[in-house]
């Protein structure tokens, strides 16, 4: 299964120069409890701006760069989000942890959503998709 997780403001906002604008303790504790001892699906540059590999976690990175070597050991990398998404079906669940483009790329094959509201207007570069809650 594949599960999405984000925190958004208002107008989708996620984020800013590739780092997350606000700081809130409840939501990365939340964030913490459902990845911990799961897969955990993202981008090149947000796998880039982690300042270390979360703790009990797999790592998974999405890239276009068919060389590319993670900064860190251990990370699976693959060249498509078909490819990440067919392996995280085999899964009990897998979290797509961002960024932007990652989170448009795993929409069509998202099973569950998880995701923060934040009632507040921030300036961003980073957008989660647009989605109908009632469809």
């Amino acid at each position: 299964m594949l599960a999405m997780i984000v925190a958004r403001a208002k107008h989708n906002v996620i984020g800013k120069d590739n780092q997350l604008i606000w700081h809130l303790p409840k939501d990365l504790q939340y964030f913490k409890k459902l990845t911990t001892g799961h897969v955990i699906i993202m981008g090149r540059k947000t796998l880039e701006s982690l300042p270390f590999l979360l703790p009990n976690r797999e790592h998974w990175v999405v890239t276009r760069q068919t060389d590319y070597v993670p900064p860190y050991e251990g990370v699976r990398v693959f060249t498509s989000p078909e490819a990440a998404a067919a392996e995280a079906a085999k899964l009990d669940v897998a979290y797509c942890i961002g960024g932007a483009q990652m989170y448009e790329s795993f929409m069509p094959y998202a099973d569950v959503l998880y995701v923060t509201e934040i009632e507040h207007e921030f300036e961003g570069d980073a957008y989660f998709p647009t989605i109908d809650l009632n469809a």
